[in-house]
């Protein structure tokens, strides 16, 4: 899943990019609004982490852009404000949700995942789709009970695939939101991706999950 994370302060930023990149996220990151909109301008993001306080754009200004132009993208507001108006703007201008500086990592992880859970009308961190179950807290898959071991990229892959379930996903999109800008992979690299998914979560097995729709993409599917 891919973030754009959007902080003035430096080592707060690059703090929290590292810890999203250990978890595996893909992330861009900028160190104020006016950039935040020249990023959500040229990339689809599953979510936005959006400090208030930075120059040339606040973030509440941003929000406000952002919901003007019918962008329905998560965002999580950052702020070192303790007015409780300050929040009740942010909640009102659209923002999912908030967290108050300073602030546990493992929390911050937590409110993204229950924002991408939303985002994709789950209910739980757990997606199911006959019997393969891929939990996104936990980051296991498992398919007729049997544990499968993927690398973090095909977990990424499978994790986007499921939580949009049904949907046709072509090239572009996938690569869009599983990288980030410094990506310098091949034109194939999606069908490098989807060959190694098969191997391991289709094969052996009658009811095939991934489908190729030709000249269109993939879509996770029964049957």
């Amino acid at each position: 899943m891919r973030l754009l994370v959007a902080e003035d302060e430096k080592d707060m930023r690059n703090l929290i990019v590292r810890r999203l990149k250990e978890e595996n996220y893909s992330v861009d990151a900028c160190e104020n609004g006016a950039e935040a909109l020249d990023y959500l301008a040229c990339a689809e993001y599953d979510g936005i982490i959006l400090d208030i306080m930075m120059p040339k754009m606040n973030g509440l200004q941003v929000l406000k852009k952002l919901r003007a132009s019918q962008n329905p993208t998560p965002v999580l507001l950052l702020t070192a404000r303790e007015r409780i108006e300050d929040r009740v703007e942010g909640l009102d201008l659209g923002a999912d949700d908030y967290m108050v500086k300073p602030f546990a990592f493992e929390e911050l992880l937590a409110r993204i995942r229950v924002m991408l859970r939303k985002q994709s009308g789950g209910v739980s961190n757990e997606y199911r789709l006959a019997d393969l179950t891929v939990d996104t807290a936990s980051r296991k898959v498992y398919r007729g009970g049997r544990e499968i071991s993927l690398s973090a990229k095909e977990f990424s892959v499978l994790e986007y695939m499921i939580m949009n379930a049904g949907i046709v996903l072509s090239r572009e999109k996938l690569e869009q939101h599983i990288w980030n800008y410094d990506f310098a992979g091949g034109s194939n690299v999606i069908d490098v991706y989807i060959r190694y998914l098969r191997k391991k979560i289709d094969d052996g097995y009658e009811n095939k999950l991934i489908h190729t729709v030709r000249g269109a993409g993939y879509v996770l599917r029964e049957g």
